[in-house]
């Protein structure tokens, strides 16, 4: 698998949990035992030049208009399922990891990720999790961090 190479080859410690189907990054927060702000949420935006990872906590969502702006594209949209399912050819679609660099995209993520020393997040199905300290996760990504998510 791409994500667990890549971690290897970084060299960034983390754990890899098999838990029950969660279709959802609330239900995968359920499964793990973690606060919802821990689980890392991936959402693909689309832009005129490409693909944005935007990533932020469960219990968020995505404000978009922030992110066209931080983007500086007004046509921003979010990815379509076909989109999502050619770009993730590796994972089952919903549970594609949080790091844009494994799909050749940018990540951007919501600051208030930061609140926790880890993060937690789909391997690439719904019942495997990584949980990794969110610095290593922050070194591996190179994220921009601006506030793109509200309640």
């Amino acid at each position: 698998m791409k994500l667990e190479h890549m971690l290897q080859s970084r060299r960034i410690r983390y754990e890899k949990h098999s838990h029950a189907p969660a279709y959802t990054s609330q239900a995968l927060a359920q499964a793990e035992h973690v606060s919802g702000y821990e689980v890392a949420k991936p959402v693909v935006v689309k832009t005129a030049v490409g693909f944005t990872m935007c990533v932020l906590p469960a219990p968020l969502r995505l404000d978009l208009h922030a992110v066209s702006e931080l983007l500086h594209d007004p046509h921003a949209r979010l990815a379509t399922e076909s989109e999502m399912r050619e770009i993730f050819d590796d994972c089952e679609l919903g549970a594609e990891p949080p790091i844009g660099d494994l799909y050749g995209m940018n990540t951007v993520m919501d600051e208030s990720l930061r609140r926790d020393e880890h993060i937690t997040f789909q391997a690439g199905t719904h019942t495997e999790a990584i949980r990794l300290r969110r610095a290593d996760w922050e070194r591996l990504c190179r994220p921009t961090v601006a506030p793109i998510a509200h309640a």
